[in-house]
């Protein structure tokens, strides 16, 4: 935390912002994966974002140094000890790293035409620093004999390769986008937003509408949500506001209406979940399993089971139960039925949105009452009839 972010920037390259949180945030997450149970940190001053970043290390039981010079390190390190040395404005995918520092010790490196264009320091005629390495504890005390200000994480990897510590080359495709960034300035963290949240959606497939559309609205405007900050919590808010909204419209007699605000609903709640990914990454624990996107599912479902309700016309031979039943038994199987069985149509039948349209369609055509029934049917029927999950 001593090199700006930017030629005159009073702000610590350390602190820019990537996926809504910092770089320190990051690499605070990769050494919990890594299993240290200390994190030292060298840092001009002890300043909020360094407070914020001690108080989250301690909530995951690690303990925390900040020291401000190089010797700093040595008294705090054992022989016994092993180093993980990240470099300060190092962005890195957490999954590439950890398959590549798992095992022995490693010095990180590049080929040198491509790191040293990317900031990185150049080792030899070859090669370049990968800014990442796992290395002896011991190399700390060579730092005894270097000047205060020197660059810790230079000194230990030219220290660890003159000890005979193995250079290990990352990977083409670990170095591709934003898998493995050196973020220097603000300019160079808003260029990395997008290609930052693309890598941590990608393995969502984009088959139904509400994830298409969802995936889109993320792409386009994550990287303005995420870089000003709680980008999950306002579009968490704004699913909150749809569903609102539709039960009200509901409640009105303006039931179509209703039905495509839940559409919106499904749509916002499935970007807030993408977004919650993409800001949980840095964290370095596992998000909750009881979380507001799962009760913004149920509350849509809920919201549609009375929007179904609503609509259909009042007998007086049928009681509240019974007219209930079949939009009930409709949610429920939209719900049951992907968990059973195989095959892509089930992202079409988790899709909300899909089916708060449909339903929309048909409460305008004036069907929609016979029709709840013959989709609970068909639903039924599709899990009998398609292989289950093996």
């Amino acid at each position: 935390m001593m090199e700006p972010a930017g030629a005159g920037s009073p702000l610590p390259r350390a602190f820019l912002r990537v996926g809504g949180r910092t770089l320190a945030r990051h690499q605070l997450g990769l050494a919990l994966e890594m299993d240290c149970q200390r994190v030292v940190c060298l840092a001009r001053e002890v300043g909020p974002e360094v407070i914020a970043l001690q108080h989250q290390a301690e909530r995951a039981s690690t303990q925390f140094h900040v020291i401000s010079e190089t010797r700093g390190l040595a008294g705090l390190v054992t022989a016994n000890d092993e180093l993980l040395v990240i470099s300060e404005g190092l962005l890195v995918a957490r999954q590439d790293a950890l398959k590549l520092l798992d095992g022995s010790h490693a010095v990180l490196v590049q080929p040198a035409e491509t790191g040293v264009g990317a900031g990185f320091e150049r080792i030899d005629l070859n090669h370049a620093s990968a800014g990442l390495m796992r290395i002896p504890g011991r190399f700390a005390e060579g730092l005894f004999e270097l000047p205060a200000d020197c660059d810790i994480a230079s000194a230990l990897t030219r220290i660890a390769l003159q000890a005979g510590i193995a250079m290990r080359e990352v990977p083409l495709s670990s170095r591709e986008g934003a898998r493995w960034r050196l973020i220097r300035d603000e300019a160079e963290a808003q260029a990395v937003e997008r290609d930052w949240i693309r890598l941590h959606i990608a393995e969502i497939r984009a088959i139904a509408p509400t994830t298409w559309l969802a995936r889109s609205g993320v792409l386009a405007f994550g990287p303005s949500l995420l870089h000003a900050r709680g980008g999950g919590k306002l579009v968490e808010r704004s699913t909150v506001a749809s569903v609102l909204l539709a039960l009200g419209a509901g409640w009105l007699g303006l039931v179509v209406v209703g039905f495509l605000l839940c559409a919106i609903a499904s749509v916002l709640a499935e970007a807030a979940r993408m977004l919650r990914s993409v800001e949980s990454d840095g964290i370095g624990r596992a998000p909750p399993v009881f979380s507001l996107t799962l009760v913004l599912g149920w509350a849509i479902d809920l919201v549609l089971v009375l929007l179904m309700l609503w609509n259909a016309s009042v007998t007086p031979w049928e009681t509240m139960p019974e007219r209930a039943f079949a939009p009930i038994l409709l949610v429920l199987l939209a719900r049951l039925v992907p968990r059973v069985s195989h095959g892509r149509w089930n992202d079409w039948v988790s899709d909300r949105a899909l089916l708060s349209f449909v339903l929309a369609i048909l409460a305008v055509t004036g069907v929609l009452q016979g029709a709840v029934q013959l989709l609970a049917v068909a639903l039924a029927l599709g899990g009998l009839l398609v292989p289950g999950r093996k």
